[in-house]
């Protein structure tokens, strides 16, 4: 997957489309993120000693291949590239080819 914990994606389709967020946890085995403020489901829980029980939002996964990279620099979503320079590999903005993190 081309995607990181920390990337700043844009939601394309299904009912969070247009939605941003920060990438929260990447699960390359089924090919979903779990990204902040997107799929949030209320999740019932049961109280602990040490902890409240009751209904509490989170986020939920969602499928990567529904999100796009929103480029730092010209602020679009993006296809994300790679290139080799001095022997080190870096991901590219496909639109405006600035380096991404």
């Amino acid at each position: 997957m081309k995607l990181k914990k920390g990337d700043n994606l844009m939601v394309l389709s299904g009912n969070d489309k247009g939605k941003t967020g920060e990438v929260l946890e990447v699960i390359p085995k089924t090919e979903k993120i779990i990204v902040k403020g997107v799929n949030i489901r209320k999740k019932h829980v049961k109280a602990a000693p040490n902890k409240e029980g009751g209904i509490i939002p989170s986020e939920f996964p969602i499928h990567s291949s529904i999100v796009g990279l929103v480029c730092p620099k010209c602020g679009k979503t993006t296809r994300i590239g790679y290139v080799l320079e001095d022997g080190k590999k870096f991901r590219i903005c496909k639109k405006c080819g600035a380096k991404i993190n």
